[in-house]
C-alpha cells in the first residue's frame, strides 16, 4: 500500500502538460533536422548531376556555399532545442503543485517569477522564429512539387518542351544559364531516378517538422502562462499567510501579557 502512494505520488508531480509539449517539440525537431539534412543533401545531387551546376572555384556565396551553411544551422537548432526542452521540463516540474504537495511548501522568490515570465518571452520569440522557418521551409517543398508534378504527367508534355530556370528561384547567379526543359534527357533521367522523388518527400517531412514545433512552441506557451498564473496566486497566497500568521502571532502575544496582568492583579 505504502509502494502504491508512493508511485501515485511521483506520476502526479509530473507535469503532463510540458511533458507533451516537449515531446511534440522533439519529434518536430528531429524531423525538421534530420529531414532537411539529407533534403539538402540531396539538393547538392540534383543540382550536379542534372543542373550541370559546379561549385565556384573561388570562395564565392554560391547556392552550395548557401546549403553548407543551412546544414550548420541545423546543427544548432538541433542541440539548442534540446537544451530548451530540458530547461523547460525543469521549469515544469517546480512549477507543479504535486511537487509542492510531495516535497513541502517552497518560498516563490521574485527570482522564480522572472525567470517564468522570462521562458514566455523566449518562448514567444521562438514561435516568431519557428513560423519563420515554416514559411522558409515552404519554399523548395513548392519548387519540388512543380518538378515532381511534371515528372509525373511526363506522358502528358511529349508535345510540349517546359523549361526550369534556376534563375527564377535565385539559385544561380543571373549571368548562368542553367536552365533543364522536359525534352532534355537529364531530365528523364531525372524523373526515372529515386532522388527526385526522395527529396521531395523529404522537403515535405521536414515542413511537417517545423509545423510540429509551432504547434509545440503554442503548448509551451500556454502552459508557461498557466504556471505563470500558478506562482502569482501562490506569491499572493504567501504573503496572505504571513500576515495571517503574524496578525495571529500578535493577538497571542496580546492576550497572553493581558493574562500576565490580570494574573498580577489578582495576586
Amino acid at each position: 500500500m505504502c509502494c502504491s502512494e508512493c508511485c501515485l505520488k511521483c506520476l502526479s508531480g509530473i507535469p503532463y502538460a510540458s511533458l507533451i509539449a516537449t515531446i511534440l517539440l522533439y519529434a518536430g525537431v528531429a524531423l525538421f533536422c534530420g529531414c532537411g539534412h539529407e533534403a539538402l543533401s540531396g539538393t547538392v545531387t540534383i543540382l550536379q548531376t542534372y543542373f550541370d551546376v559546379s561549385r565556384s572555384p573561388i570562395d564565392a556565396l554560391d547556392v552550395f556555399t548557401l546549403i553548407d551553411i543551412f546544414k550548420y544551422v541545423i546543427y544548432g537548432v538541433a542541440a539548442g532545442f534540446f537544451v530548451y526542452g530540458i530547461l523547460l521540463m525543469v521549469e515544469g516540474f517546480f512549477t507543479t503543485g504535486a511537487i509542492r504537495d510531495l516535497y513541502g511548501d517552497f518560498k516563490i522568490t521574485t527570482c522564480g517569477r522572472c525567470v517564468s515570465a522570462w521562458f514566455i518571452m523566449l518562448t514567444y520569440i521562438f514561435l516568431l522564429a519557428w513560423l519563420g522557418v515554416t514559411a522558409f521551409t515552404s519554399l523548395p517543398v513548392f519548387m519540388y512539387f512543380n518538378i515532381w508534378n511534371n515528372c509525373q504527367n511526363i506522358t502528358l508534355l511529349e508535345n510540349s518542351n517546359l523549361c526550369f530556370d534556376m534563375r527564377q528561384y535565385g539559385i544561380i547567379g543571373i549571368g548562368e544559364g542553367k536552365t533543364l526543359c522536359t525534352s532534355d534527357e537529364n531530365f528523364k533521367r531525372m524523373c526515372d531516378s529515386n532522388e527526385l522523388d526522395l527529396t521531395f518527400h523529404l522537403f515535405v517531412c521536414a515542413l511537417a517538422g517545423a509545423g510540429a514545433a509551432v504547434i509545440a512552441m503554442v503548448h509551451y506557451l500556454m502552459v508557461l502562462s498557466a504556471n505563470w498564473a500558478y506562482v502569482k496566486d501562490a506569491c499572493r497566497m504567501q504573503k496572505y499567510e504571513d500576515i495571517k500568521s503574524k496578525e495571529e502571532q500578535e493577538l497571542h502575544d496580546i492576550h497572553s501579557t493581558r493574562s500576565k496582568e490580570r494574573l498580577n492583579a489578582y495576586t
